[in-house]
């Protein structure tokens, strides 16, 4: 299915549809984050806080929650002791992985251009720059 075409709005009020809904979720700051990071193989809940870094424990837990109820991550509790839990995508989560993961990659290879673009923004509405 192409996206590209599609302009989701919704009357103001209204509720968020629900595929408005999984869009957030898949492109949230966490929930990219740990997609991408889901894409090399299954992470332990640590392994997967580690690599992310700068995650509270509850923001990640209430990703991967929110991932999982979408079908987007697997949460696989093995019974050992000490308990031993590994995350990782459903296919679902594969293909939304896949998205975001290009997404991120045009990201980083056109952050140069972002950067020159800013400087000039912020270069053209400095108050000194047009006084002088």
């Amino acid at each position: 299915m192409a996206v590209s075409n599609v302009r989701p709005s919704a009357p103001a009020g209204e509720e968020m549809c629900p595929y408005r809904l999984v869009l957030e979720h898949v492109t949230s700051r966490w929930g990219v984050l740990v997609l991408i990071h889901l894409l090399d193989r299954p992470h332990r809940f640590s392994e997967l806080r580690r690599a992310i870094g700068r995650v509270s424990e509850k923001m990640l837990t209430q990703t991967l929650q929110t991932l999982e109820r979408d079908g987007l991550v697997h949460r696989d509790a093995k019974p050992v002791i000490p308990p031993r839990v590994d995350y990782s995508l459903t296919g679902l989560g594969r293909e939304a992985a896949e998205q975001v993961s290009a997404l991120a990659g045009w990201t980083q290879e056109r952050m140069d251009q972002v950067e020159r673009a800013r400087a000039a923004y912020d270069e053209a509405r400095e108050p000194d720059s047009r006084a002088s």
